[in-house]
């Protein structure tokens, strides 16, 4: 499936570009993960419709928060928003691994 993988990403924030690992599982259409950065490391599940992957991801560092993320994929890259709550929506971007 086109949205398998590993991925090299980048969440543009108000703090600066926030890097990290996206790991993608697809199943029919949800998916298992997890997404790996300095923080720590947060297991993902979400849905997959075509090239697109939707899931949340629930934060304690720097704050307690649910971001509700989306990407798209095309090719090797994705690209996408996560939003997380009052401070909006900041642009993701990623690049398959391997």
């Amino acid at each position: 499936m086109a949205v398998a993988g590993t991925w090299d990403v980048s969440i543009k924030t108000p703090m600066g570009d926030q890097k990290g690992t996206f790991a993608v599982v697809p199943d029919g259409d949800a998916f298992t993960g997890q997404f790996s950065s300095p923080l720590g490391e947060l297991p993902v599940s979400g849905q997959v419709a075509g090239d697109k992957l939707i899931w949340q991801m629930a934060i304690t560092m720097p704050m307690s928060l649910t971001l509700d993320c989306q990407a798209t994929v095309t090719g090797d890259t994705l690209s996408g928003t996560v939003t997380a709550g009052m401070f909006g929506a900041m642009p993701l971007e990623g690049v398959r691994k391997g």
